[in-house]
């Protein structure tokens, strides 16, 4: 791509439109297929801090061709990546976040459940949102006040045909948070009593996607990473998604790149209030023996 092509401010974003789409689905497919290709191959695992988190080399391999990709074409931009940190830029408006092998622990473990999500933030916000999921080939994206796109085309969240039946629920706690969390405890025992299902898949931002697509009824977060945020809540969002916090009210998805923690409810506007309400319950719920 040559310095013509260079993105530098929201007008050039999206007039015309798709050009960062373009360069962020390109790398995010990339990306996807070398994780595709070195899923039939031996792993080399590491543990990645104090709080149980790991990496392997498929992660530093999709985040250095992503990366690769957003320099040659935004050198000026800032981008947050899992595994990089927060990499500095001329135009401090743009960052970029990345988050090159979302569900590293499921394909540890052998479990090929596993996306690639890339976002664009303009002074925090999220404009432009991107998903792979490289065991189906399938992408996603969005831009903000522009709608969300799937392998099938637009995409909306179909209303609810759950009928008498419980909800089915996705449940994401950051990783600093501790089996031991009284709070993560009631929570979940509350979400898990009200729904039929409560699903942890690893890989967030595939749940993002199943919410969107109506797979599933809501999604909750208890002080989730801000890495693995923005580029499916947008897409969520763009297909009719509501997000609150948990006091019920809309959700600020503003990212600070230095940040590390969010909590949110999401779901049609129903379901996030009756989310908001088993929340606020579980306040109530004293967890006990808990080490």
């Amino acid at each position: 791509m040559g310095p013509s092509n260079v993105v530098n401010s929201l007008r050039d974003l999206v007039m015309p439109p798709g050009i960062a789409v373009d360069v962020a689905i390109t790398a995010a497919e990339e990306a996807g297929e070398a994780i595709r290709t070195g899923l039939g191959g031996a792993l080399a695992i590491r543990a990645k801090g104090s709080a149980g988190d790991l990496v392997t080399d498929l992660d530093l391999r999709a985040e250095n061709i992503i990366l690769g990709h957003l320099r040659r074409a935004f050198p000026d931009h800032r981008i947050l990546a899992e595994e990089s940190g927060l990499l500095a830029g001329a135009d401090d408006a743009w960052c970029w976040v990345v988050d090159p092998l979302d569900g590293t622990n499921n394909i540890a473990i052998g479990l090929p459940v596993c996306t690639v999500g890339i976002a664009l933030c303009h002074y925090g916000t999220p404009v432009v949102g991107v998903v792979y999921e490289p065991l189906t080939g399938h992408t996603w994206s969005a831009v903000r006040g522009r709608g969300a796109n799937g392998p099938d085309g637009r995409l909306w969240q179909p209303p609810s045909v759950r009928g008498d039946s419980a909800p089915v629920l996705a449940w994401l706690q950051g990783y600093p948070v501790g089996r031991a969390d009284p709070i993560a405890r009631a929570m979940r025992l509350t979400l898990e009593a009200n729904s039929r299902r409560l699903i942890q898949l690893w890989s967030p931002l595939l749940c993002w996607i199943m919410l969107a697509r109506g797979d599933i009824d809501g999604f909750v977060g208890y002080r989730a990473g801000v890495v693995d945020l923005p580029a499916g809540a947008l897409i969520a969002r763009e297909s009719g998604v509501e997000i609150t916090d948990f006091g019920g009210a809309p959700l600020d998805d503003t990212i600070d790149p230095l940040g590390s923690e969010v909590d949110f409810i999401a779901g049609s506007p129903h379901m996030a209030a009756e989310l908001a309400r088993w929340v606020k319950a579980a306040a109530e719920v004293a967890v006990t023996g808990l080490r």
